[in-house]
């Protein structure tokens, strides 16, 4: 992303955009922007709604609890993203809130919850890791929110899965072996399907959980190399090296 201005402000806001469309912040965005960053009226942010691009806007403040942006002009068209689907076991509060945040970050097009026989924790908060996703993307200059799906069981997920869809099967019990090597040899036709990557619990798939994952008809069970990392790390692990071999990194 060349020449961005990563010191402007960024605001998500769930409102069409277009040129004069006045958008009425929520208590949380005007207190925000005006008791935070002490913005005065007339101060020039941007805005973006995961759809319609990046606007350049106006702050217009009525009074203390009416505060609303108008936008003025586009500055970056909205652009698509890899359909990259993260499906992971869930973690605790603070480890989860990182993992979505770096998620969002590599350019995850859906986050998923996937219950498996060994999951730790059961307790999701899907507002939580939405508002995770929607303030890693207006840090990074991110203009698509990644869907946050609700959780399933691994057993659910496998029925209902995209047989068209390239599963990456992080498995700490794969031999080790480059990675980068197992990704590049995937034949051209692989390396065009739409993407999933798997991430399982701290304590592993179990051996019936494995013989069913590696039974998809598209599935790549790869190995993250000779050292067992934590869930959240792996994460950006993965992603970093699926987004470099067969995602948008490669443009």
């Amino acid at each position: 992303m060349p020449h961005y201005d990563f010191s402007a402000h960024r605001l998500y806001v769930d409102a069409p955009l277009l040129p004069g469309a006045r958008v009425d912040l929520d208590r949380g965005q005007a207190n925000y922007l005006c008791n935070v960053l002490r913005l005065p009226e007339g101060a020039k942010i941007l805005i973006f709604n995961g759809s319609d691009g990046e606007w350049r806007a106006r702050l217009e403040a009525s009074s203390r609890k009416v505060v609303a942006l108008v936008a003025e002009e586009i500055v970056r068209p909205q652009e698509s993203s890899t359909d990259l689907h993260y499906l992971f076991a869930p973690l605790k509060h603070a480890r989860l809130d990182y993992m979505v945040q770096k998620a969002v970050e590599m350019g995850a097009s859906l986050l998923r919850p996937v219950l498996t026989r060994r999951t730790q924790t059961e307790r999701i908060n899907l507002e939580r890791m939405r508002a995770n996703a929607i303030e890693a993307a207006e840090q990074c200059g991110i203009l698509v929110i990644p869907e946050i799906a609700p959780a399933l069981k691994l057993e659910a997920l496998l029925r209902a899965f995209d047989k068209d869809r390239l599963l990456i099967f992080c498995d700490e019990d794969a031999p080790v072996r480059s990675p980068s090597k197992a990704l590049a040899g995937l034949t051209d036709t692989q390396k065009e399907q739409p993407l999933a990557v798997l991430i399982g619990p701290e304590g592993g798939f179990d051996p019936a959980e494995r013989e069913a994952l590696l039974a998809l008809p598209h599935v790549l069970r790869l190995s993250l190399g000779p050292r067992i990392l934590r869930a959240d790390t792996a994460a950006v692990a993965a992603l970093a090296l699926v987004q470099s071999a067969l995602g948008d990194w490669r443009s």
